[in-house]
């Protein structure tokens, strides 16, 4: 570990980590903010920093196994003054777990690993119990994003997504979903994706458990 990361994991973790085991709630971590939201496999975490520069009066929650990935966060919490994001290192899906149910305004799922081999789809965060999860956990009218820049999980998500009656694809034309909208910032794996050459698609659902 390089001296900055261990600097800020002795110094900003201790802070914004989530330590705790068993359910968590989000009042208790947030009490005075006014929405909620959680980030599956943040990545670097430019993303989950930059909504929560955007949104001070949101709390943000995130998830990440990687150890690089979690420093990174650590440094944009750091060098924003960010006092409203708290951090799981660890699977996603265990943070979803522990969420009671209707307490997210949004969840973020941007550019998770494809997971190719059809022998690995198994793998692939995009499951029907971990959909499940999503729509428990989103409040009514809640909004879920996944981003991608692999054509087979895009049919993939869509494929699953669609068979959750609560989840409304929030897509009235096809440039909906091939354009990012400006209130969802980029992320540095979608900057080289795109540098690549490669398209990127942004799925949008809503949450109606009355549809």
């Amino acid at each position: 570990m390089r001296p900055q990361q261990k600097r800020l994991m002795q110094e900003v973790l201790p802070r914004c980590a989530i330590l705790s085991e068993g359910p968590l709630d989000p009042l208790q971590i947030f009490p005075e903010t006014r929405g909620l939201g959680v980030e599956i496999g943040f990545g670097g975490g430019e993303h989950l920093a930059a909504q929560a520069q955007l949104h001070p009066d949101w709390g943000f929650l995130g998830a990440e196994p990687f150890i690089n990935g979690v420093a990174k966060l650590l440094a944009h919490i750091s060098q924003q003054s960010l006092n409203n994001v708290r951090m799981l290192m660890g699977d996603g899906r265990s943070l979803l777990e522990r969420l009671p149910d209707a307490c997210a305004d949004a969840v973020y799922i941007l550019f998770p690993d494809p997971w190719p081999k059809a022998r690995h789809f198994k793998r692939r965060i995009i499951q029907p119990e971990t959909l499940d999860q999503i729509v428990r956990i989103l409040k009514e009218q809640g909004e879920l994003r996944v981003a991608t820049d692999v054509p087979d999980y895009a049919v993939w998500t869509l494929m699953h997504a669609g068979k959750r009656r609560a989840l409304r694809f929030a897509a009235d034309r096809p440039r909906d979903w091939h354009e990012r909208p400006v209130d969802w910032p980029p992320t540095r794996y979608e900057l080289k994706a795109r540098a690549a050459g490669r398209s990127c698609v942004y799925l949008r659902y809503l949450k109606f458990s009355h549809l």
